[in-house]
């Protein structure tokens, strides 16, 4: 009779008694006291390998009960030392030694041990991992709508079923005592390490975080529960940038200058599936793209190479990329410290980085970013924040450095520099971040005119309304402003070589952007759509901070002004809102006129 011995490895994926059950082994199988240490240690840490050796060797003991194999312990236990150091190959020095006193075949699932064992000159059974071939247990509580499965011993399985911003938390089941949720964690872990596409990603005390294919599993074990917890999230659908409906500009600068995007929102807005369509882009347009994940879940093309910081270091990762420069970067998701001081890295050196990062707000996702480097490097570092909300992009900022006196303040000496946050969608400033005495402060800027602003603004009216009676004003800021002229009177206003324009700049002391002016029109074209929040009104390029005046069927409705996107937008929740979206709903006619 032949004699075996498995190292930890054979143990933990449960091959020997596999082994025995397809009568493929009888003997004496020999236990070295080093693997029952390890394995113990794993479980006192609460890992769930720990609990799986654990099983393989009660099965063992089962086995001969039933006389089917012979079974003896033998060796010394290890230090403490020896198991803290086992992944250097402490432990399986003492298995191959065991294994060469004995005489007996190794068993193991590793291949390292297996080419070490072979270098001694031992009998090797390595025995590979096929692929899984049923599903798992808990893949029976999704359907073609579930985004998640929550799992909790003695409760009823819920599941999340619907769209981000538009789900509903349903029962799936009969309560789960632990005993079938501990058997639904084992083959959790029994099968994504049997599958070369599925992994391990962290292995804590007390916790685990499996990607078993596209699905997202995290185990959660007393004390850190209160019971015995699995979370298995999936992907509902895979978008691509398309399916966003994104503006024309923002598309332009999320394609061609991406140099420091950051994608933000609360948890389950749909941050990551709006990363992941726009890594897939760059990999599908012939850019070098690689991730940057903790855990890796993004569920993206064989081109593209996914790095995990959970199997290295900020330093060794940041190495990789310099080294091997890939053409975009996608960062999900920036944590904690060491994750900003890694992206602030890449972007100072000047790779082009896309973050994902939580946050409550879009500027509260700049505000992350303060303390963890100096103030004047966060224009270099991020120039555009999307907010999404409900898997829709609700709000969209960008970023510049300029020196000036902040709003509200006006003395001339108080001039410092001034990060201006500008909302994207209005080109209006938002918020202004600088130094105030000791403290950095994110002030919100209302988009009201100051006195002096209605002091230039009227006297800017008079002076061009000399060369246009029909010519209109718009200050945007304490330095520039708008003039809408018709088009006939445009030269009048420009003269030559723009000598006049240029007098009347420096008489008023602001910038002076020359539009014409639209004529009145009996009706416009437009485009509308609905959001979840607004009824959306989007007219021509051209026709931008002009008033409309709608009607339906004739009779008047409401009139507004069309921002710097040339769109009109109505809040759905509004007596207004909720009259329009009824109109849109019976096809009835709603007209626009300047």
């Amino acid at each position: 009779m032949k004699t075996y011995v498995p190292d930890t490895s054979a143990i933990i994926e449960g091959v020997v008694s596999e082994l025995i059950e397809k009568k493929e082994l009888q003997g004496t199988v020999v236990i070295a006291n080093a693997v029952v240490s390890e394995v113990e240690a794993q479980a006192n840490k609460r890992k769930e390998t720990g609990f799986l050796g654990l099983d393989e060797l009660k099965k063992l003991q089962q086995f001969k009960k039933e006389k089917k194999i012979e079974l003896r312990f033998t060796g010394s236990r290890p230090t403490p030392d020896q198991i803290k150091f086992a992944k250097s190959g402490e432990i399986d020095a003492i298995i191959r030694q065991i294994a060469y006193e004995e005489s007996a075949t190794l068993i193991t699932a590793d291949i390292v041990q297996a080419e070490s064992a072979r270098v001694y000159g031992l009998e090797v059974n390595f025995i590979e991992q096929a692929r899984p071939k049923q599903k798992l247990s808990i893949e029976k509580y999704f359907n073609k709508e579930t985004m998640s499965v929550h799992l909790k011993e003695d409760t009823i399985p819920l599941a999340k079923r619907g769209a981000p911003g538009n789900w509903q938390l349903v029962k799936t089941g009969k309560k789960l005592p632990y005993k079938k949720m501990n058997e639904l964690s084992k083959e959790i872990i029994e099968k994504a390490r049997m599958d070369p596409k599925s992994f391990v990603e962290i292995s804590r005390s007390g916790s685990t975080v499996i990607q078993y294919k596209n699905y997202r599993i995290v185990i959660v074990r007393k004390p850190i529960s209160d019971g015995l917890e699995i979370t298995a999230i999936r992907p509902i659908k895979k978008l691509n940038l398309d399916d966003y409906q994104i503006q024309e500009e923002l598309l332009e600068r999320i394609k061609t200058q991406a140099r420091g995007v950051l994608i933000a929102g609360e948890t389950g807005s749909g941050k990551s599936t709006l990363a992941q369509a726009i890594a897939e882009y760059y990999s599908q347009n012939n850019k070098i793209t690689k991730t940057v994940e903790s855990p890796r879940d993004l569920q993206l093309d064989d081109k593209i190479t996914q790095y995990s910081k959970n199997f290295s270091s900020s330093e060794e990762i940041h190495d990789i990329l310099f080294l091997s420069r890939p053409d975009n970067l996608i960062f999900d998701e920036i944590r904690d410290t060491p994750d900003f001081k890694l992206f602030i890295d890449l972007r100072l050196a000047g790779s082009e980085c896309l973050g994902v990062i939580h946050s409550a707000s879009a500027i509260n996702a700049i505000q992350r970013f303060i303390g963890r480097t100096d103030t004047g490097l966060i224009p270099s570092v991020v120039d555009t924040i999307i907010f999404m909300e409900a898997g829709k992009i609700q709000t969209v900022l960008t970023i510049k450095m300029t020196v000036k006196v902040p709003t509200g303040m006006v003395e001339a000496d108080l001039a410092r520099p001034v990060i201006e946050v500008f909302d994207f969608n209005e080109n209006s400033l938002a918020y202004e971040i600088y130094s105030y005495g000791e403290e950095t402060v994110i002030i919100p800027v209302e988009n009201k005119k100051t006195p002096s602003q209605k002091l230039a603004e009227k006297q800017l009216l008079k002076e061009i309304r000399q060369y246009s009676k029909d010519a209109d004003v718009e200050i945007v800021s304490n330095n520039r402003a708008n003039i809408f002229i018709p088009e006939k009177d445009i030269g009048q206003i420009i003269g030559t070589k723009g000598k006049r324009i240029e007098n009347i700049e420096n008489k008023i002391g602001i910038k002076l952007t020359v539009k014409p002016k639209l004529k009145k029109q009996d009706s416009l074209d437009y485009q509308v759509s609905e959001t979840s929040k607004y009824v959306v009104f989007k007219f021509p390029k051209n026709i931008m901070k002009q008033s409309i005046e709608f009607t339906l069927d004739g009779q008047f409705l409401f009139s507004a002004i069309t921002s710097n996107k040339s769109k009109i937008q109505i809040h759905k929740k509004s007596q207004l809102g909720k009259e329009l979206a009824e109109a849109l709903n019976d096809n009835k006619n709603i007209e626009a006129k300047f």
